[in-house]
Protein backbone atom coordinates (compact mmCIF):
# COMPACT_ATOMS: atom_id res chain seq x y z
CA UNK A 1 0.00 0.00 0.00
CA UNK A 2 1.38 3.45 -0.94
CA UNK A 3 1.93 6.31 1.30
CA UNK A 4 4.25 7.43 3.73
CA UNK A 5 4.10 5.87 7.37
CA UNK A 6 2.92 7.60 9.80
CA UNK A 7 4.61 8.21 13.41
CA UNK A 8 2.53 8.58 17.19
CA UNK A 9 0.62 11.10 17.21
CA UNK A 10 2.56 12.17 20.31
CA UNK A 11 5.31 12.76 18.15
CA UNK A 12 4.24 14.53 15.00
CA UNK A 13 3.99 18.82 14.69
CA UNK A 14 1.15 20.55 12.77
CA UNK A 15 2.80 22.35 10.43
CA UNK A 16 2.47 26.23 10.26
CA UNK A 17 -1.70 26.95 9.07
CA UNK A 18 -3.00 23.70 10.20
CA UNK A 19 -6.71 23.81 10.48
CA UNK A 20 -6.82 22.53 14.26
CA UNK A 21 -8.99 23.62 16.87
CA UNK A 22 -7.02 26.66 19.30
CA UNK A 23 -7.98 27.15 23.44
CA UNK A 24 -8.81 30.50 23.33
CA UNK A 25 -10.24 30.32 27.27
CA UNK A 26 -9.22 26.95 29.01
CA UNK A 27 -8.46 23.78 28.11
CA UNK A 28 -11.91 22.98 29.40
CA UNK A 29 -12.79 25.20 26.44
CA UNK A 30 -10.42 23.24 23.84
CA UNK A 31 -12.20 19.85 24.64
CA UNK A 32 -15.31 20.92 23.91
CA UNK A 33 -14.23 20.93 20.30
CA UNK A 34 -15.76 18.32 18.34
CA UNK A 35 -13.71 17.71 15.06
CA UNK A 36 -14.88 15.07 12.70
CA UNK A 37 -12.83 13.09 9.92
CA UNK A 38 -14.09 13.15 6.66
CA UNK A 39 -16.75 10.54 6.05
CA UNK A 40 -14.55 10.02 2.67
CA UNK A 41 -11.43 9.04 4.65
CA UNK A 42 -10.81 4.68 4.49
CA UNK A 43 -9.98 2.86 7.89
CA UNK A 44 -8.30 -0.83 7.36
CA UNK A 45 -8.88 -3.28 10.82
CA UNK A 46 -5.81 -4.20 12.93
CA UNK A 47 -2.81 -5.45 10.62
CA UNK A 48 0.07 -6.87 11.93
CA UNK A 49 3.19 -5.73 10.35
CA UNK A 50 6.25 -6.22 11.68
CA UNK A 51 6.28 -6.47 15.30
CA UNK A 52 3.54 -3.81 15.74
CA UNK A 53 0.22 -3.50 15.17
CA UNK A 54 -1.13 -0.98 12.75
CA UNK A 55 -4.33 0.68 10.93
CA UNK A 56 -3.71 1.56 7.23
CA UNK A 57 -6.03 5.28 6.95
CA UNK A 58 -6.35 6.46 3.20
CA UNK A 59 -7.60 9.59 1.21
CA UNK A 60 -9.45 8.29 -1.82
CA UNK A 61 -9.18 12.07 -3.41
CA UNK A 62 -5.67 11.68 -3.62
CA UNK A 63 -4.97 7.98 -2.84
CA UNK A 64 -2.35 8.60 -0.45
CA UNK A 65 -2.26 6.00 2.56
CA UNK A 66 -0.15 6.17 5.69
CA UNK A 67 -0.10 3.66 8.91
CA UNK A 68 -0.90 4.59 12.55
CA UNK A 69 -0.42 2.91 15.46
CA UNK A 70 -3.18 0.85 17.57
CA UNK A 71 -3.33 4.19 20.04
CA UNK A 72 -4.02 6.65 17.34
CA UNK A 73 -6.30 5.01 15.34
CA UNK A 74 -7.87 4.74 18.99
CA UNK A 75 -8.33 8.22 18.76
CA UNK A 76 -8.98 9.12 14.57
CA UNK A 77 -11.30 6.56 14.36
CA UNK A 78 -14.08 8.48 17.18
CA UNK A 79 -13.37 11.71 15.57
CA UNK A 80 -16.94 11.81 14.38
CA UNK A 81 -18.43 15.25 15.32
CA UNK A 82 -20.56 14.05 17.65
CA UNK A 83 -18.04 13.03 20.61
CA UNK A 84 -15.84 15.60 22.10
CA UNK A 85 -12.00 15.67 22.15
CA UNK A 86 -12.54 15.69 26.25
CA UNK A 87 -15.32 12.76 25.73
CA UNK A 88 -12.95 10.85 23.47
CA UNK A 89 -9.91 11.54 25.78
CA UNK A 90 -12.17 9.99 28.86
CA UNK A 91 -12.23 6.54 26.47
CA UNK A 92 -9.01 6.80 25.73
CA UNK A 93 -8.05 6.94 29.40
CA UNK A 94 -10.43 3.88 30.21
CA UNK A 95 -8.43 1.68 27.21
CA UNK A 96 -4.86 3.13 27.75
CA UNK A 97 -4.54 4.49 31.53
CA UNK A 98 -2.90 7.75 30.06
CA UNK A 99 -5.12 10.90 29.75
CA UNK A 100 -4.10 12.87 26.92
CA UNK A 101 -2.69 16.62 27.22
CA UNK A 102 -3.57 19.38 25.05
CA UNK A 103 -0.88 19.44 22.65
CA UNK A 104 -0.73 15.88 22.40
CA UNK A 105 -4.44 16.66 20.95
CA UNK A 106 -3.04 19.67 18.90
CA UNK A 107 -0.15 16.91 17.32
CA UNK A 108 -2.74 14.70 16.09
CA UNK A 109 -5.27 17.38 14.37
CA UNK A 110 -2.09 19.15 13.03
CA UNK A 111 -1.15 15.62 11.26
CA UNK A 112 -5.03 15.18 9.87
CA UNK A 113 -5.64 18.77 9.27
CA UNK A 114 -2.25 18.52 7.50
CA UNK A 115 -3.50 15.48 5.09
CA UNK A 116 -7.01 17.39 4.47
CA UNK A 117 -8.37 14.43 6.73
CA UNK A 118 -10.57 16.51 8.58
CA UNK A 119 -13.82 17.77 7.80
CA UNK A 120 -14.21 21.34 6.63
CA UNK A 121 -10.46 21.32 6.00
CA UNK A 122 -9.11 22.92 2.56
CA UNK A 123 -8.39 20.76 0.13
CA UNK A 124 -4.63 20.09 -0.65
CA UNK A 125 -3.32 21.28 -3.71
CA UNK A 126 -2.46 18.53 -6.16
CA UNK A 127 1.67 18.69 -6.20
CA UNK A 128 3.06 20.33 -9.35
CA UNK A 129 5.34 18.72 -11.11
CA UNK A 130 8.96 20.78 -10.89
CA UNK A 131 12.51 20.19 -12.04
CA UNK A 132 14.34 17.35 -14.10
CA UNK A 133 11.18 15.24 -13.29
CA UNK A 134 8.43 17.78 -15.07
CA UNK A 135 9.60 16.70 -18.72
CA UNK A 136 9.06 12.67 -18.06
CA UNK A 137 6.29 13.43 -16.13
CA UNK A 138 4.62 15.61 -18.98
CA UNK A 139 5.55 12.58 -21.21
CA UNK A 140 3.74 9.80 -19.25
CA UNK A 141 0.51 12.11 -19.70
CA UNK A 142 0.66 12.75 -22.95
CA UNK A 143 1.30 9.24 -23.70
CA UNK A 144 -2.85 8.84 -22.78
CA UNK A 145 -3.63 5.04 -21.82
CA UNK A 146 -0.25 3.89 -23.30
CA UNK A 147 2.77 3.41 -20.80
CA UNK A 148 5.97 2.11 -21.04
CA UNK A 149 8.11 0.72 -24.58
CA UNK A 150 7.11 -1.63 -26.89
CA UNK A 151 8.95 -4.45 -24.98
CA UNK A 152 7.53 -3.72 -21.45
CA UNK A 153 4.36 -1.65 -21.01
CA UNK A 154 0.58 -1.11 -20.18
CA UNK A 155 -2.12 0.13 -21.49
CA UNK A 156 -5.50 1.11 -19.99
CA UNK A 157 -8.69 -0.34 -21.91
CA UNK A 158 -11.46 1.27 -21.00
CA UNK A 159 -11.74 4.97 -19.54
CA UNK A 160 -13.66 4.22 -16.28
CA UNK A 161 -13.11 1.05 -15.25
CA UNK A 162 -14.65 1.28 -11.64
CA UNK A 163 -18.23 2.11 -14.22
CA UNK A 164 -17.29 -0.80 -16.29
CA UNK A 165 -16.71 -2.98 -13.75
CA UNK A 166 -20.00 -1.62 -11.75
CA UNK A 167 -22.00 -2.32 -14.76
CA UNK A 168 -20.80 -6.32 -14.99
CA UNK A 169 -21.85 -6.27 -10.77
CA UNK A 170 -25.37 -5.21 -11.60
CA UNK A 171 -25.88 -7.78 -14.54
CA UNK A 172 -24.62 -10.93 -12.55
CA UNK A 173 -25.70 -9.40 -8.82
CA UNK A 174 -28.95 -11.95 -8.76
CA UNK A 175 -26.49 -14.86 -9.20
CA UNK A 176 -23.41 -13.31 -6.72
CA UNK A 177 -25.15 -14.87 -3.11
CA UNK A 178 -24.37 -17.69 -1.15
CA UNK A 179 -27.75 -20.12 -1.85
CA UNK A 180 -26.32 -19.56 -5.93
CA UNK A 181 -22.47 -19.56 -5.39
CA UNK A 182 -22.15 -22.57 -2.57
CA UNK A 183 -23.75 -25.19 -4.68
CA UNK A 184 -22.00 -23.84 -7.52
CA UNK A 185 -18.35 -24.04 -5.60
CA UNK A 186 -19.66 -27.60 -4.59
CA UNK A 187 -19.81 -28.36 -8.23
CA UNK A 188 -16.30 -27.11 -8.78
CA UNK A 189 -14.90 -29.12 -6.22
CA UNK A 190 -16.78 -32.04 -7.37
CA UNK A 191 -15.19 -30.94 -11.26
CA UNK A 192 -12.08 -31.25 -9.74
CA UNK A 193 -12.26 -34.52 -7.96
CA UNK A 194 -13.57 -36.14 -11.30
CA UNK A 195 -10.37 -34.42 -13.11
CA UNK A 196 -7.61 -35.97 -10.94
CA UNK A 197 -9.31 -39.52 -10.90
CA UNK A 198 -8.85 -39.16 -14.64
CA UNK A 199 -5.08 -37.66 -14.24
CA UNK A 200 -3.55 -40.44 -16.65
CA UNK A 201 -5.47 -39.50 -19.20
CA UNK A 202 -5.54 -35.84 -18.64
CA UNK A 203 -1.66 -35.87 -18.49
CA UNK A 204 -1.00 -38.37 -21.62
CA UNK A 205 -3.61 -36.55 -24.06
CA UNK A 206 -1.69 -32.86 -22.60
CA UNK A 207 1.44 -34.59 -23.88
CA UNK A 208 0.34 -35.79 -26.98
CA UNK A 209 -1.30 -31.94 -27.26
CA UNK A 210 1.90 -30.76 -27.14
CA UNK A 211 2.99 -31.94 -30.59
CA UNK A 212 0.08 -30.37 -32.08
CA UNK A 213 1.11 -26.93 -32.68
CA UNK A 214 -2.38 -25.68 -34.13
CA UNK A 215 -4.49 -27.28 -31.08
CA UNK A 216 -2.00 -25.99 -28.51
CA UNK A 217 -1.99 -22.31 -29.68
CA UNK A 218 -6.31 -22.83 -29.40
CA UNK A 219 -6.09 -24.07 -25.93
CA UNK A 220 -3.60 -21.25 -24.98
CA UNK A 221 -6.01 -18.83 -26.66
CA UNK A 222 -8.65 -20.02 -24.50
CA UNK A 223 -6.26 -19.43 -21.60
CA UNK A 224 -5.56 -16.06 -21.67
CA UNK A 225 -9.09 -15.52 -22.08
CA UNK A 226 -9.34 -17.12 -18.90
CA UNK A 227 -6.85 -14.54 -17.43
CA UNK A 228 -9.17 -12.11 -18.71
CA UNK A 229 -12.06 -13.29 -17.14
CA UNK A 230 -9.70 -14.15 -13.55
CA UNK A 231 -9.24 -10.37 -13.55
CA UNK A 232 -12.34 -8.78 -14.28
CA UNK A 233 -13.89 -11.57 -11.46
CA UNK A 234 -11.86 -9.44 -9.02
CA UNK A 235 -13.27 -6.14 -9.76
CA UNK A 236 -16.47 -7.62 -10.02
CA UNK A 237 -16.40 -9.24 -6.16
CA UNK A 238 -14.54 -5.62 -5.27
CA UNK A 239 -17.56 -3.62 -6.37
CA UNK A 240 -19.88 -6.63 -4.84
CA UNK A 241 -18.46 -5.68 -1.15
CA UNK A 242 -17.81 -1.82 -1.65
CA UNK A 243 -14.38 -1.59 -3.32
CA UNK A 244 -13.39 0.18 -6.09
CA UNK A 245 -11.39 -0.40 -9.48
CA UNK A 246 -8.99 2.47 -10.76
CA UNK A 247 -7.85 0.40 -13.94
CA UNK A 248 -8.05 -2.29 -16.51
CA UNK A 249 -5.82 -2.77 -19.13
CA UNK A 250 -3.52 -4.82 -20.60
CA UNK A 251 0.11 -5.14 -19.25
CA UNK A 252 3.05 -6.98 -21.88
CA UNK A 253 6.47 -8.03 -21.15
CA UNK A 254 7.14 -9.42 -24.87
CA UNK A 255 6.32 -12.32 -25.91
CA UNK A 256 4.24 -12.29 -22.74
CA UNK A 257 1.13 -9.93 -22.45
CA UNK A 258 -1.84 -10.40 -19.97
CA UNK A 259 -4.86 -8.29 -18.91
CA UNK A 260 -4.65 -6.73 -15.44
CA UNK A 261 -7.27 -5.14 -13.15
CA UNK A 262 -6.12 -2.73 -10.04
CA UNK A 263 -8.34 -2.70 -7.66
CA UNK A 264 -8.18 -0.38 -4.85
CA UNK A 265 -9.63 -0.02 -1.03
CA UNK A 266 -10.71 -3.71 -0.55
CA UNK A 267 -8.27 -3.70 2.13
CA UNK A 268 -10.38 -1.16 3.85
CA UNK A 269 -13.75 -3.35 4.00
CA UNK A 270 -14.30 -4.04 7.47
CA UNK A 271 -14.78 -8.13 7.61
CA UNK A 272 -11.74 -10.84 6.51
CA UNK A 273 -14.20 -12.56 4.44
CA UNK A 274 -15.54 -9.93 1.86
CA UNK A 275 -11.33 -9.39 1.62
CA UNK A 276 -10.64 -13.06 1.19
CA UNK A 277 -13.55 -13.58 -0.91
CA UNK A 278 -12.12 -10.75 -3.41
CA UNK A 279 -8.64 -12.08 -3.74
CA UNK A 280 -9.96 -15.90 -4.49
CA UNK A 281 -12.27 -14.61 -7.07
CA UNK A 282 -10.21 -15.05 -9.91
CA UNK A 283 -9.18 -18.27 -9.33
CA UNK A 284 -13.01 -19.07 -8.76
CA UNK A 285 -13.56 -17.76 -12.50
CA UNK A 286 -10.95 -19.32 -14.12
CA UNK A 287 -12.37 -22.96 -12.77
CA UNK A 288 -16.33 -21.51 -13.77
CA UNK A 289 -14.51 -21.13 -17.09
CA UNK A 290 -13.57 -24.95 -17.14
CA UNK A 291 -17.40 -26.12 -16.42
CA UNK A 292 -18.70 -26.26 -19.78
CA UNK A 293 -15.42 -27.80 -21.50
CA UNK A 294 -15.78 -29.92 -19.19
CA UNK A 295 -19.94 -31.76 -20.22
CA UNK A 296 -17.68 -31.65 -23.93
CA UNK A 297 -15.03 -33.93 -22.99
CA UNK A 298 -17.68 -35.89 -20.85
CA UNK A 299 -19.94 -36.81 -23.85
CA UNK A 300 -17.10 -37.74 -26.26
CA UNK A 301 -15.39 -41.14 -26.08
CA UNK A 302 -11.38 -41.94 -25.13
CA UNK A 303 -9.26 -41.39 -27.64
CA UNK A 304 -11.35 -38.92 -29.73
CA UNK A 305 -9.08 -35.92 -31.03
CA UNK A 306 -11.15 -33.67 -29.58
CA UNK A 307 -11.82 -34.92 -26.46
CA UNK A 308 -7.48 -35.14 -25.82
CA UNK A 309 -7.44 -31.60 -27.00
CA UNK A 310 -10.27 -30.95 -24.20
CA UNK A 311 -7.97 -33.02 -21.62
CA UNK A 312 -4.99 -30.48 -22.08
CA UNK A 313 -7.61 -27.21 -21.57
CA UNK A 314 -9.00 -28.80 -18.63
CA UNK A 315 -5.56 -30.14 -17.38
CA UNK A 316 -4.01 -26.81 -18.14
CA UNK A 317 -6.72 -24.35 -16.63
CA UNK A 318 -7.23 -26.63 -13.53
CA UNK A 319 -3.60 -26.30 -13.01
CA UNK A 320 -3.39 -22.60 -13.41
CA UNK A 321 -6.19 -21.91 -10.90
CA UNK A 322 -5.30 -24.34 -8.64
CA UNK A 323 -1.22 -22.81 -8.58
CA UNK A 324 -2.77 -19.35 -7.92
CA UNK A 325 -3.90 -20.63 -4.88
CA UNK A 326 -0.90 -21.31 -3.16
CA UNK A 327 0.42 -19.17 -0.46
CA UNK A 328 3.73 -18.22 -2.44
CA UNK A 329 4.04 -13.99 -3.59
CA UNK A 330 2.85 -12.70 -6.28
CA UNK A 331 -0.49 -15.07 -5.89
CA UNK A 332 -3.85 -14.71 -5.03
CA UNK A 333 -2.79 -17.17 -2.04
CA UNK A 334 -0.49 -15.34 -0.51
CA UNK A 335 -3.27 -12.49 -0.70
CA UNK A 336 -5.78 -14.54 0.96
CA UNK A 337 -3.73 -15.68 3.41
CA UNK A 338 -2.91 -12.35 4.22
CA UNK A 339 -6.21 -11.24 4.94
CA UNK A 340 -7.37 -14.19 6.46
CA UNK A 341 -4.61 -13.56 9.27
CA UNK A 342 -4.71 -9.91 9.00
CA UNK A 343 -1.34 -9.13 8.08
CA UNK A 344 0.76 -6.87 5.98
CA UNK A 345 3.46 -7.97 4.08
CA UNK A 346 4.02 -11.63 5.25
CA UNK A 347 6.89 -12.25 3.15
CA UNK A 348 9.06 -9.90 3.57
CA UNK A 349 7.93 -9.14 7.21
CA UNK A 350 8.78 -12.89 7.98
CA UNK A 351 11.52 -12.92 5.82
CA UNK A 352 13.08 -9.87 8.23
CA UNK A 353 12.09 -11.53 11.07
CA UNK A 354 13.86 -15.00 10.58
CA UNK A 355 17.01 -12.86 9.94
CA UNK A 356 16.95 -11.43 13.10
CA UNK A 357 16.42 -15.13 14.90
CA UNK A 358 19.36 -15.87 13.43
CA UNK A 359 21.33 -13.02 13.76
CA UNK A 360 20.25 -10.71 16.75
CA UNK A 361 18.02 -13.11 18.86
CA UNK A 362 17.19 -9.86 21.33
CA UNK A 363 15.69 -8.21 18.63
CA UNK A 364 13.51 -10.88 17.81
CA UNK A 365 12.70 -11.81 21.02
CA UNK A 366 11.03 -8.02 20.82
CA UNK A 367 8.52 -9.41 18.42
CA UNK A 368 4.82 -10.37 20.18
CA UNK A 369 4.03 -13.88 20.22
CA UNK A 370 1.68 -14.11 17.92
CA UNK A 371 4.45 -12.27 15.33
CA UNK A 372 6.87 -14.46 16.25
CA UNK A 373 4.11 -17.52 15.38
CA UNK A 374 3.21 -16.27 12.44
CA UNK A 375 6.26 -15.12 10.77
CA UNK A 376 7.96 -18.13 12.00
CA UNK A 377 5.66 -20.36 10.44
CA UNK A 378 5.37 -18.94 6.84
CA UNK A 379 8.85 -18.93 6.60
CA UNK A 380 9.22 -22.46 7.29
CA UNK A 381 6.43 -23.49 5.82
CA UNK A 382 6.39 -21.46 2.33
CA UNK A 383 10.14 -22.99 2.53
CA UNK A 384 8.77 -26.63 2.22
CA UNK A 385 6.27 -26.13 0.12
CA UNK A 386 8.75 -24.29 -2.21
CA UNK A 387 11.05 -27.51 -2.13
CA UNK A 388 7.55 -30.14 -2.52
CA UNK A 389 6.67 -28.14 -5.47
CA UNK A 390 10.17 -28.52 -7.05
CA UNK A 391 10.74 -32.00 -6.23
CA UNK A 392 7.10 -32.24 -7.79
CA UNK A 393 8.20 -31.11 -11.19
CA UNK A 394 11.76 -33.26 -11.22
CA UNK A 395 9.75 -36.39 -10.58
CA UNK A 396 7.23 -35.25 -13.45
CA UNK A 397 10.19 -33.97 -15.61
CA UNK A 398 11.98 -37.90 -15.09
CA UNK A 399 8.85 -39.67 -15.88
CA UNK A 400 8.13 -37.92 -18.97
CA UNK A 401 11.87 -38.53 -19.57
CA UNK A 402 12.21 -42.30 -19.12
CA UNK A 403 8.36 -42.80 -20.77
Amino acid sequence: MSGSPAGSAEARRPTAGTPVPTASGSTAGFLAHRPALRPDVLLSPALLHGPATVHLIKDPEGGAAFEVGVKEYFLISRLDGVRSLGEIGEEYADAFGKRLAEPHWKRLLGLLGTRGLLAGAPARPAPAATGPAAPAAAAVTASGPFNGTLLRGTMRLVADANATTGRLHRLLRPVLRAPFLLPLTGLLAAMEVLLASALPELAGDTWWLFHRPVALIAVFTLLWLSTALHELAHGVAARHYGGTVSEIGLRWRLPMAVMYCTVDNYRYLRTRWHQFVVAGAGAFANLLFLLPFLAWWAALPAGDPTRRVLSGLLLLGSVQALVNLLPLPPLDGYTMLGHALRVSRLGPESGRYLRLRLGDRAAAAAYPRRARTLYLGYAVGSALLVVLILAALATGLYFNLVH
